[in-house]
C-alpha cells in the first residue's frame, strides 16, 4: 500500500502488501520484498534489495553512495535479508569494489543511530545498539551484540556469538563466543550468558573456556596457543572455528586484559 504522498521511482519492484508511508522516497534499481514496512522520511536509493517483513523506521537511509573518494558510480548493492529491523536514522551504505555490495543478515536488529559503511558484511540475528558505527570492510558473524556507541575500524572481524560492550574501540579482531571489553578492547571472558540463551551445553560452554584459557591466560603468544589447542583440545566445531579464526585474523586478534595492560 504506497501512500500518495510517498514517491515510488517506476523502477522499484515492490512486492505485494509492502506498506510505504508518506514521504518516504524509493529510488529506482530498487527491490523490497513481501510484508516489509517503510516509514516516513525513509529513504531507499538506487541498488537497495531489502527482503521479506522488514521494518525501516522514519529518517534511515538505505542504499546511498559509499562515503568513499575511490567510488566511481560503480553499479554495486545493499542488501537487507529477511525480518530485519532498522530502527530511526540508520544509515546503510551501498558496497565498492571491493565486495560490490553490504550485506545485513535475517533477523537483525540494527537501533537508532547506527551506521553501517560500505562492503560491511554483517551475520545474522545481530543486534547492533544505538549509535554503533561499522566502517568499511568489516565481517560479522552471526549472534553478534554490539552495545552502545561501539566504533568498529575498518577490516575489522568480529567472530560468531561476540558481544562488544558499550563505548568499545574496536581496532583489533575480536574471536568467536568472547566478551570484549575495556580500553584497549580486551578479552574478559566468554560471552557465556550470550551461549546459554541460545542453547549452547554446560559442557560445550566449559570446552570453550578451557580453550581460551589456553589462547589469554596462560603467557603463551598466540602461535604457541593454537598449537597447544589443536594438540591437545578434542577437535569440535566449536574448536576449529575458533582456530581458523585466528588463523585467517588479518589485523591480529584483541589481546588479553593482563596482556595487555
Amino acid at each position: 500500500m504506497n501512500q500518495p504522498l510517498a514517491y515510488v521511482h517506476p523502477g522499484a519492484k515492490i512486492a505485494k502488501n509492502v506498506v510505504i508511508e508518506p514521504f518516504a522516497t524509493i529510488h529506482n534499481n530498487v527491490v523490497i520484498g513481501e510484508g516489509t514496512w517503510i516509514g516516513s522520511n525513509v529513504t531507499i536509493m538506487e541498488g537497495a534489495r531489502i527482503g521479506k517483513n522488514c521494518n525501516i523506521f522514519p529518517g534511515a537511509v538505505i542504499s546511498a553512495i559509499p562515503q568513499d573518494l575511490k567510488y566511481k558510480d560503480e553499479d554495486t548493492t545493499a542488501e537487507i535479508g529477511d525480518n530485519v529491523t532498522i530502527r530511526e536514522c540508520v544509515t546503510i551504505n551501498r558496497g565498492t569494489t571491493d565486495r560490490m555490495k553490504t550485506v545485513i543478515g535475517n533477523n537483525c536488529l540494527i537501533m537508532a543511530y547506527c551506521h553501517v559503511a560500505h562492503d560491511c558484511i554483517v551475520g545474522d540475528n545481530c543486534i547492533f545498539s544505538n549509535n554503533s558505527t561499522l566502517a568499511g570492510h568489516i565481517t560479522v558473524g552471526d549472534y553478534v551484540v554490539l552495545a552502545g556507541m561501539a566504533a568498529v575500524h575498518q577490516f575489522v572481524s568480529i567472530g560468531n556469538h561476540a558481544f562488544v560492550t558499550g563505548g568499545s574501540l574496536v581496532r583489533k579482531d575480536v574471536p568467536p563466543f568472547v566478551k570484549a571489553a575495556r580500553e584497549p578492547l580486551s578479552y574478559v571472558g566468554i560471552n557465556s550468558v550470550g551461549l546459554r540463551r541460545r542453547g549452547f551445553s554446560t559442557e560445550k560452554i566449559r570446552e570453550i573456556q578451557d580453550i581460551y584459557r589456553i589462547l589469554y591466560q596462560n603467557n603463551y603468544n598466540n602461535t604457541q596457543a593454537a598449537e597447544i589447542i589443536e594438540a591437545e583440545m578434542e577437535a569440535t566445531p566449536e574448536r576449529d572455528e575458533i582456530l581458523q579464526f585466528i588463523k585467517d585474523s588479518q589485523r591480529g586478534i584483541m589481546k588479553g586484559y593482563f596482556k595487555s595492560n
